[in-house]
């Protein structure tokens, strides 16, 4: 299996299309994400985003925050481990929590997930980001599943 790991911030006339723009914003606007559990299974390669044709129905691990405060700083991070085995991923988020703390959690319940399971982690990855809200603001961090593996 192959993923991508991205994200994106951004501020609309709405929260709706705030969220919609971080989409576009991470390169993940002009498909259909299904939120799916956050297992990868051995082998899996961590690739660039591709463009995807508009319409697509992709897997995916998604974080996101938004608000509609001016000022508030909005942040989500994903958190991806890999072991020999195979891999977890995380999503955290928050409103007013500091970017290193949303990072931090994403980090130690990845870790967490990967111990209880026996694995031994050969790599974590991650991808976050913090806005500061002006009129309707919001932030996503996704991992993207590519294509997956034949049975």
């Amino acid at each position: 299996m192959k993923v991508s790991i991205t994200s994106g911030r951004a501020e609309g006339p709405t929260k709706l299309n705030a969220f919609d723009n971080a989409l576009l914003d991470a390169g993940i606007g002009d498909i259909n994400l299904i939120k799916v559990s956050s297992i990868l299974p051995a082998g899996t390669q961590v690739v660039e985003l591709p463009e995807f044709p508009a319409g697509k129905m992709v897997n995916c691990v998604l974080s996101y925050a938004s608000s509609d405060r001016e000022g508030d700083i909005i942040s989500a991070a994903v958190a991806l481990a890999r072991s020999d085995d195979f891999g977890c991923v995380v999503e955290s988020s928050g409103v007013n929590r500091n970017i290193e703390d949303v990072k931090k959690e994403a980090e130690e319940m990845v870790r967490y997930m990967m111990d209880i399971r026996g694995l031994e982690i050969r790599e974590i990855l991650m991808a976050h980001e913090s806005h500061t809200v002006k009129q309707h603001g919001a932030v996503v961090a996704s991992v993207v599943y590519l294509e997956n593996n034949p049975m």
